[in-house]
């Protein structure tokens, strides 16, 4: 067990052509983001053409380029997902990222936090 696990802090990196990600908005537009990973499964690269012509944008990836870590789907209110676990990270007071847009997603108040300096100097582990 653990062999092919990615385990442990890693960083994922935004794609150049993300700057309208919600996500990424979320992260206070830093190029990358550190978040803990634990798991072995991936997206297959041959598909990631396809899924992204279907609609699901993946906005970042792992610092080689190669693993999808986030997508989003356009023209929705908020569809995030995140290979990383932001729940190891998440307090009530101070949420996670993606929990925090979802939440917020949820109360119709989004765009407001979009507004926001959500701009974030380190993770408090």
């Amino acid at each position: 067990m653990g062999g092919t696990m990615r385990l442990g802090l890693r960083p994922t990196v935004f794609q150049s052509n993300t700057e309208e990600a919600v996500i990424r908005k979320l992260y206070g537009d830093e190029p990358q983001v550190l978040e803990r990973h634990r798991h072995r499964y991936e997206i297959n690269p041959e598909l990631v053409e396809g899924i992204e012509a279907a609609g699901l944008k993946f906005v970042g990836k792992d610092e080689a380029g190669e693993r999808m870590e986030i997508f989003e789907l356009d023209n929705h209110p908020f569809f995030v997902a995140t290979q990383y676990h932001p729940e190891y990270i998440s307090k009530v007071l101070d949420p996670s990222r993606p929990f925090l847009g979802l939440v917020a997603a949820a109360g119709g108040i989004l765009d407001d936090v979009l507004k926001q300096d959500l701009k974030k100097t380190s993770h408090d582990f």
